[in-house]
């Protein structure tokens, strides 16, 4: 081997071991609300992901109380990291985690919940991924006036059970989003039915859903959507209730619970057609891949990303659920 060949390799190693050495100096936190809970277990088991392909440290901490959050962002400090990413217990902490990152010289990111400032309004300066309420509750509706077409009903013979529950802000949203999609494929707006519900639960849903379908005993197809799956679910036990044939019914959910999984599973297929599953895979990879390219590049993350979902049938699911990383 030539002379100048020998130097081209040796300083290409040496660039290698430079940015080898630069991830291993590299040290994220990823701060959640809840760490018991599977949607942050699932995003820390991404984000580790993240570190084991880029090689940093990635520092997993629960903080269930603004106290909690204040005492990890001193500790990450006082660890050497370069930068966290959080999903607050609380978003109107938000002045304060500012502060108190900039006081400890880290970059922050926000994931699942955005912090707002003293007026209440998004902290437009801290990057954040959020997922969009309108946006899945769009894939619901475009789901179920697909399968409608499919099926060939006629839309002046169909109801529609609006679940309900107008104290949850994202549920308005992803309730909107469903009625949005399905006017715009022509679905008649008298022929939506509101089923406001007492809790965010089956047995709620069941209750209010059932008082829908005894109003109009005359309507011979019914789709449902809500909130969840567990409202949906609801929903389609309320129709079974009733009597209406499975064949009658479409329901789609949100969430991919195991309780729409296991809905999937029964032999017979039934009233719930399908589920928008929510992948924390993004929340957690992306956000950790996002949060080391800026401290190590310096290459911002974008301001604001907001998610949606995928949609998973009883004949897909498991395809679904491998492509999101969840088995």
């Amino acid at each position: 081997m030539k002379l100048w060949q020998r130097t081209i390799l040796a300083g290409a190693a040496l660039l290698f071991a430079a940015g080898a050495a630069h991830a291993e100096d590299v040290k994220i936190g990823f701060v959640v609300k809840q760490p018991e809970e599977p949607w942050f277990q699932d995003e820390w088991k991404f984000a580790q992901q993240a570190a084991k392909e880029k090689g940093f440290t990635l520092v997993e901490i629960g903080a269930e109380d603004g106290e909690k959050v204040m005492a990890a962002i001193d500790n990450l400090g006082a660890q050497g990291a370069q930068g966290f990413i959080i999903c607050t217990p609380d978003v109107k902490l938000g002045p304060g985690i500012v502060a108190k990152a900039a006081a400890n010289n880290l970059k922050l990111m926000t994931v699942d919940d955005r912090l707002v400032d003293n007026s209440g309004q998004p902290i437009e300066s801290v990057p954040h991924m959020g997922i969009s309420a309108t946006k899945i509750g769009e894939a619901v509706g475009d789901a179920i006036a697909g399968e409608i077409k499919k099926r060939g009903w006629n839309l002046a013979d169909v109801g529609a059970i609006k679940v309900s529950y107008d104290q949850l802000p994202t549920a308005v949203d992803r309730v909107n989003g469903a009625i949005e999609s399905l006017e715009k494929a022509g679905f008649p707006e008298k022929n939506i039915f509101n089923a406001p519900q007492a809790k965010t639960d089956t047995e709620a849903a069941l209750n209010a859903a059932t008082t829908v379908l005894n109003a109009h005993p005359d309507i011979k197809h019914w789709i449902a959507f809500g909130l969840n799956d567990e409202a949906v679910l609801g929903a389609v036990r309320a129709t079974e209730s009733v009597g209406i044939p499975a064949a009658n019914v479409i329901g789609v959910g949100i969430g991919g619970a195991d309780s729409a999984i296991n809905e999937f599973k029964k032999p017979t297929p039934t009233g719930f057609f399908g589920t928008v599953i929510i992948s924390p895979k993004r929340h957690g990879y992306e956000t950790s891949v996002d949060m080391y390219e800026w401290i190590a590049d310096n290459k911002a993350p974008p301001a604001l990303t907001l998610t949606s979902g995928e949609l998973a049938t009883r004949d897909d699911y498991q395809q679904v659920r491998k492509q999101l990383g969840l088995q």
